[in-house]
């Protein structure tokens, strides 16, 4: 049929590519939205008068809105028809990008930050579902990549771009760009993907069932300690370029274009290997990942050597399809709570790994130390991954934590 996915894919208004591009449309607004902030970091803490670790907060801020957000409107909205749940996302978070972006105080700014966070895991969670719903079952992990591009090419282009903006205009003009990201989403989807209600008896109790099963927990604590190492470096990755590293102000959008071309090969490898194998695939990525961040400390010193880093730590982002689809393997009647609380996870990474960062440097460590700080965490992910292949070896992947 012609504008129909393959096999057991839903029907589409225009195809499933065009589906798929408009929702990584929306991945390119929250990944920049979220990342931008890195770029804008030294700015904002110099207007706003206060250091780079307190102006930091504001990462964490939202961070700890997706944590919230998350799960709270998953559950809530678990009978919303999902392409309406994703558009009144989109222009939720544009709203509170404004607001961001109008912030006169920093307690101001983080909560603009926080409320900006919000939609995000949800929408990524909600917009993995819809994805995943238009190919056959082999090729779901690839339809997830594909959508995560969208915040891969953040970083290649949004980012970079904000930061730009930031350095011309300001950087509350960093926010007004994310703000206009975000409604052009909501239209795109509103032309693109199909009408797809919430799946058959779909309640807020059904989706919270899924909090029983401890494969889920574990995958979610794999991602939130193992991914919270890329986070401790990225979060201060402008500081470390600029002062460590001698690289000017101006300089630092292409550097951080850099670890977004690292994102997108991720996003795509990611998604090949987790259809081979996807338990394999979070452990390769993982040991990679913390042998990546550990390299900081000696790469640091010389562009050459950080520039293939930053791409090499872009490249960390493949883990994200292979733990997003293990979720939906281990999840059962809770797809939607669990989509998104994989977010949840990977925010909760970035709220510990910029935290973690902070102290390290505060205590005077220097800007490297977040290298060994994003390898303990890599490591520590990694150990509760291995718990997890243990226990759905000896209880099987549906296991619930009792009974």
């Amino acid at each position: 049929m012609a504008g129909s996915s393959r096999q057991a894919g839903l029907p589409t208004p225009h195809g499933v590519k065009a589906a798929e591009c408009a929702l990584a449309v929306g991945g390119l607004a929250l990944g920049t939205g979220e990342f931008a902030s890195m770029g804008i970091l030294p700015d904002v803490a110099r207007e706003m008068q206060v250091g780079i670790p307190a102006a930091g907060h504001m990462i964490s801020a939202y961070a700890l809105g997706v944590v919230i957000g998350a799960p709270a409107l998953a559950v809530i909205f678990a009978r919303s028809p999902r392409r309406w749940l994703l558009i009144g996302l989109m222009i939720v978070f544009a709203l509170c990008n404004l607001a961001s972006a109008a912030a006169m105080s920093m307690g101001f700014l983080d909560l603009a930050r926080f409320a900006s966070g919000l939609p995000h895991g949800t929408y990524f969670g909600v917009a993995s579902l819809v994805a995943a719903s238009l190919v056959p079952p082999g090729e779901r992990a690839r339809a997830v990549g594909r959508v995560m591009l969208g915040l891969s090419i953040a970083n290649v282009v949004g980012v970079p771009l904000a930061t730009a903006f930031g350095n011309w205009f300001g950087w509350r003009a960093s926010y007004g760009l994310v703000a206009a990201l975000g409604l052009l989403t909501a239209v795109l989807i509103r032309l693109f993907v199909h009408e797809q209600p919430a799946s058959e008896g779909a309640s807020p109790m059904r989706e919270l069932s899924g909090l029983k099963r401890l494969q889920l927990w574990l995958t979610l604590l794999t991602a939130g300690v193992g991914f919270g190492g890329l986070f401790a470096v990225y979060s201060y990755i402008s500081p470390l370029l600029t002062q460590v590293t001698g690289v000017s102000t101006r300089s630092v959008p292409l550097f951080l274009s850099v670890t977004g071309l690292g994102m997108v090969a991720g996003s795509l490898f990611g998604g090949w290997l987790a259809d081979r194998g996807v338990m394999r695939a979070i452990g390769i990525m993982l040991l990679g990942s913390a042998a990546v961040l550990l390299g900081f400390l000696f790469s640091s010193y010389s562009v050459p050597a950080i520039l293939l880093n930053l791409f090499l730590m872009g490249g960390g982002i493949a883990i994200v399809p292979a733990l997003q689809t293990r979720l939906m393997d281990v999840a059962a009647d809770s797809q939607a709570l669990a989509a998104s609380l994989n977010h949840s996870a990977f925010n909760m990474a970035n709220a510990l790994g910029a935290w973690l960062g902070g102290v390290a440097i505060a205590q005077g460590h220097g800007w490297t130390s977040t290298a060994v700080v994003g390898a303990m965490l890599g490591m520590g992910g990694f150990l509760i991954f291995l718990l997890s292949l243990a226990t759905s070896r000896t209880r099987g992947t549906e296991a619930p934590i009792y009974g």
